[in-house]
């Protein structure tokens, strides 16, 4: 009961328990006619085991979830954190079935017979099979009796997280426990022991934090990081060019009336003669000679009707609706740009046969030299700068990539810096190298496998260009005892001190056992503040919150009493009443 309270939070749980529950609880009985042995034990809860296989399947199922995100880049993932996640999942798994058991919330042998005999996988001619039920017992590696426990423990957990009101097996009684459960308010007390003052004086060995670094060995664990020097080139570091001149702004021009004219929009019509029904030959030969008709004073629409093939325009007098260049080939656009309006062209081959075309392009008032002089003075002296920034970023890149240093920047831009970073993780927040694309070059697997040359030119999203050059890679794992050998001092220091601090208390923890709250309190030099009514996943601290929420409802006048340890600080969490709202 204790540890299933540490899990559920939230009115009912419901919310919380279907988003991470889901993969595993409401599977149904298709997931097991998919599972095969279980492994080695990963980790045992309560006496239960949860299996190597179990972690390893719902871990890569994380894993395919969170690559999706970074589009396939495995090394931006942190592995043991997603393990981490998984293996969360899995106790809390384990710890709402042994509370299901614990309610009594559970199908009958007979209810689960049932269900096996209604799974279509084990019917043969609309009747259950014991022979293919057999058959799949063998390729699983399972026993009847421990299908039917696994289908009870999962058929459990699916009652307590689904709709309880519309689940008929559960009983009205279960219902009330699950929910007094999930909606308890329990009145907090918090004394606060400071570890500072338990420290003076106190030393801790090299033997001494050699031994508890071998003990405690998870407690140092390190993610995969490494020591960069980095420099950063941004277009603003660059001289400003010249001004633009008037010979290019008339170039801009020129270009910004040709592109008016060929986005123009047009009506363009056509008549299509396939080579479906005839060679090329007679194609060609009866293109020209309905090009002649129109020539001779037949209209374009009467010609379409009567000789074009293609049956989505010709009833349309040719008309190709939503035309866009190159939907036919590049011969058909151009000869569409080249028409002036209303002329009709001689027959132009595409892969489709011979067209006939029309052109008639809409009045579009192009904008004067002067009007646009503003607009163009800025464009063309915009991409001025962008192109001797660019001269800039692939003349430094040569120079960097060559003499395998950063320097470059520095000598030949003013303002530019080397910057150096130690201890970098995929989790960095620094403004350059958190960029995907730094990423990628700072943990792919040479560098994993000894390259530490500068790297050429990495684009930044905002526009800037920055270089990377890794001085030492740190692989995930245990930190060697020589790097963390200060650190295990001081946790050697703290757990000295976190022990003198419990020693002090540890007459006052008794007392609250037999004595009412007021009294043990008033001899005691440890001062409680009221915290307020929490229920659960209501802003406390995690720690806090799992000791409070494990103490027994205490009786009147007197207080549940237990520790927490927080950073440099030892909690007194103290129940004065526990309420249940249902």
């Amino acid at each position: 009961m204790e540890s299933f309270r540490t899990v559920i939070k939230g009115w009912l749980g419901k919310v919380l328990l279907i988003l991470f529950l889901t993969p595993l609880a409401l599977v149904g009985i298709e997931g097991y006619f998919n599972r095969g042995n279980k492994a080695d034990v990963a980790k045992t809860v309560n006496g239960q085991e949860i299996s190597k296989k179990d972690l390893e399947t719902l871990t890569q199922s994380y894993k395919e979830q969170y690559l999706a995100a970074v589009k396939g880049d495995e090394s931006l993932l942190n592995l043991p954190v997603i393990q981490a996640k998984a293996l969360d999942i899995l106790v809390s798994r384990n710890l709402l079935i042994q509370q299901a058991e614990k309610l009594g919330i559970s199908l009958s042998d007979a209810q689960i017979e049932q269900m096996l005999a209604q799974q279509p996988s084990l019917q043969e001619n609309g009747q259950f099979s014991q022979k293919l039920y057999e058959n799949y017992l063998r390729s699983i590696g399972m026993t009847s009796q421990g299908l039917i426990a696994s289908l009870r423990q999962d058929h459990a957990l699916k009652m307590l997280t689904s709709t309880f009101a519309d689940y008929s097996l559960v009983s009205k009684v279960d219902l009330m426990q699950i929910a007094n459960l999930q909606t308890e308010q329990r009145t907090l007390h918090l004394a606060s022991i400071k570890l500072d003052a338990y420290k003076t004086g106190l030393t801790a060995s090299n033997q001494e934090a050699t031994d508890y670094y071998n003990k405690h060995q998870n407690e140092f664990k390190q993610q995969a990081s490494v020591d960069v020097d980095y420099v950063v080139l941004s277009p603003s570091m660059m001289a400003k060019p010249a001004p633009a001149t008037e010979a290019e702004l008339q170039q801009a021009y020129a270009k910004f009336v040709e592109t008016q004219k060929k986005d123009a929009k047009r009506t363009v019509k056509h008549i299509l003669i396939t080579t479906d029904a005839r060679d090329d030959a007679a194609a060609q030969k009866l293109a020209k000679e309905v090009y002649a008709k129109i020539q001779g004073g037949l209209s374009f629409a009467q010609a379409a009707s009567q000789f074009s093939e293609d049956p989505s325009s010709k009833a349309k007098g040719g008309l190709v609706e939503a035309y866009a260049p190159g939907v036919f080939s590049d011969a058909f656009d151009k000869t569409v740009l080249s028409l002036k309006n209303g002329q009709v062209s001689q027959p132009v081959k595409t892969q489709y046969g011979y067209h006939i075309i029309e052109a008639e392009t809409q009045a579009n008032q192009i904008p004067s030299f002067e009007a646009e002089k503003a607009r163009l003075t800025a464009e063309v002296e915009k991409n001025k700068v962008a192109t001797v920034y660019s001269d800039a970023v692939n003349s430094l890149n040569e120079t960097i990539v060559g003499n395998d240093s950063l320097e470059a920047v520095v000598q030949e831009v003013k303002g530019a810096k080397v910057e150096s970073l130690n201890g970098v993780t995929l989790a960095t927040q620094n403004p350059y190298l958190s960029d995907p694309s730094v990423k990628i070059k700072l943990f792919n697997d040479d560098v994993k496998n000894g390259d530490r040359n500068a790297s050429s030119n990495i684009q930044l999203a905002n526009g800037d260009t920055v270089w990377v050059k890794v001085r030492d890679y740190h692989a995930a794992g245990v930190k060697p005892l020589a790097q963390a050998m200060n650190e295990a001092k001081a946790k050697v220091i703290d757990a000295k001190a976190r022990k003198a601090a419990q020693a002090k208390i540890a007459t006052m923890l008794t007392e609250f056992k037999t004595q009412p709250a007021d009294q043990v309190v008033a001899k005691n030099k440890v001062a409680f503040e009221s915290a307020g009514v929490f229920t659960r996943s209501q802003g406390l601290k995690r720690e806090i919150e799992r000791a409070a929420f494990s103490l027994a409802t205490p009786k009147p006048g007197m207080w549940s009493v237990t520790t927490a340890n927080l950073p440099n600080e030892l909690v007194v969490v103290a129940v004065s009443n526990v309420n249940y709202s249902c």
